[in-house]
């Protein structure tokens, strides 16, 4: 459940691998080995009969340690906050791999537990000390239950919370202008759905905080599977080679077989020619949008109206509209350089009067966007400078992990129940926390 649209992401969307789950398939070996010691303990009738165990105003004698029932909180320790994903695809976990093998059939237990989590889209801040955690997850129950899920709850909550977060970095310093999402070809197929869940949720979170209605673009279909949208995109460099290099005539290719909801973006760099394979472009499509302007074809200028100019020069070659010492890549420069051809395009295309004005907005409305290395820096940059870029796609710097984006989450035995009551438990240097945003959940609900 967000806390933008209140809905639950269920089994029937989350598509797990409940059997996998079930078996540890995806666990660390410790947490299935926890699992056979309690689970041994349970069936040979074990008691508590040690001589050091922590102090506690109890007699520990006698307890049944296989079936012991606990607190367990989940956190994570990123600074200064967090954006919180993947709280639906845990609690999916919980709800369907809780239970114990009996007899080779698996026996949920779901229904004993006791859960409280936030919601996906929420911050969590941090302030650095280890004792101010806010915990995302509270689970309570008999541990050898759910023991096995441990490294499965940790798992989708630290990457889908550490892109979420990175997005929403980027985000905050894009002053409302869309972030294409475009990580899809730097990590497994298998990631694409929780990944572009993420991003929609920092998409969400974003327009929230600033009233702004930017809109979630992904590039596959698989990564829009969670939140029921569809992937998008225009062309890449291989449908210009297949045109000899001619992007001009692919991109009119592009505009008369495709269907007029697509997008259609130049991708100008394949000559190292950004303004004039832009400029070509631009002009082509106008003959076109002209001639249905001129008869009333909404369907035709539909067709051929440009929507925008994606630059995508290589970082180890330098547009040739630029001069010697100029930078290289895409850069400041060179945006303002296509921007102002764009803006004067028009002035070469032997425009008769009564469409001056509609040849000045139709150029006029031809988006920049930029994409090849952008990160929270070079956007902030970017922002400062008023480069007039419309639109960033961003890709592998998303899914970047260091010590600055680490977001790993921890899951603690924080307190234990014994004859009803509840005592603190936690190892050396941890305790139980609070957070208010902890919700009750129904597990049942997934």
């Amino acid at each position: 459940m967000t806390v933008f649209d209140q809905q639950r992401l269920t089994q029937q969307t989350l598509r797990l691998d409940i059997d996998g789950l079930r078996r540890g398939v995806y666990t660390d070996k410790y947490f299935e080995n926890v699992v056979r010691v309690l689970t041994a303990a349970h069936e040979h009738g074990y008691r508590y009969s040690g001589s050091r165990p922590r102090a506690l105003p109890v007699d520990l004698s006698g307890v049944a340690v296989g079936d012991l029932v606990v607190e367990a909180q989940v956190f994570t320790r990123r600074a200064p906050y967090a954006l919180i994903a993947g709280i639906d695809a845990a609690l999916a976990m919980i709800r369907y791999a809780t239970g114990t093998w009996e007899n080779g059939m698996f026996r949920e237990s779901w229904e004993s537990l006791e859960v409280e989590a936030v919601e996906d889209g929420v911050i969590v801040e941090y302030d650095g000390h280890p004792d101010h955690v806010l915990p995302v997850m509270k689970i309570r129950g008999c541990y050898r239950e759910f023991a096995l899920l441990e490294t499965t709850i940790l798992g989708v909550l630290s990457r889908a919370s550490r892109l979420a977060t990175n997005v929403l970095d980027v985000l905050r310093v894009s002053n409302g202008k869309p972030v294409l999402f475009f990580p899809a070809r730097f990590d497994l197929p298998e990631v694409q759905a929780v990944d572009g869940y993420a991003y929609w949720l920092a998409v969400q979170r974003y327009n929230h905080e600033t009233g702004y209605q930017t809109r979630a673009a992904v590039s596959t279909d698989r990564q829009a599977a969670w939140w029921g949208g569809k992937g998008g995109g225009t062309i890449p460099h291989a449908l210009i080679a297949a045109y000899f290099g001619d992007t001009a005539e692919a991109m009119v290719a592009f505009a008369r077989y495709m269907p007029v909801d697509v997008p259609r973006y130049v991708l100008a760099d394949f000559n190292n020619d950004t303004v004039g394979d832009s400029l070509a472009t631009a002009a082509a499509y106008w003959r076109e949008y002209r001639a249905a302007l001129e008869t009333g074809d909404e369907d035709g200028q539909r067709r051929w109206t440009l929507h925008g100019v994606r630059l995508d020069t290589s970082l180890s070659v330098r547009d040739v509209s630029l001069g010697a010492g100029d930078p290289y890549g895409v850069n400041a420069k060179l945006v303002r350089v296509v921007r102002s051809a764009l803006d004067a395009a028009w002035e070469a295309w032997d425009v008769p009067d009564h469409l001056r004005e509609a040849a000045q907005a139709y150029c006029a409305q031809i988006k920049i966007v930029v994409t090849g290395g952008f990160n929270v820096e070079r956007i902030r940059q970017f922002e400062r400078d008023g480069v007039p870029v419309d639109i960033y796609g961003v890709g592998s710097t998303l899914l970047r992990n260091d010590h600055e984006t680490n977001t790993d989450f921890t899951m603690d035995v924080v307190r234990v129940q014994i004859d009803g009551a509840w005592y603190d438990a936690a190892k050396v240097g941890r305790q139980a926390n609070a957070n208010p945003d902890l919700q009750p959940v129904n597990l049942g609900e997934l």
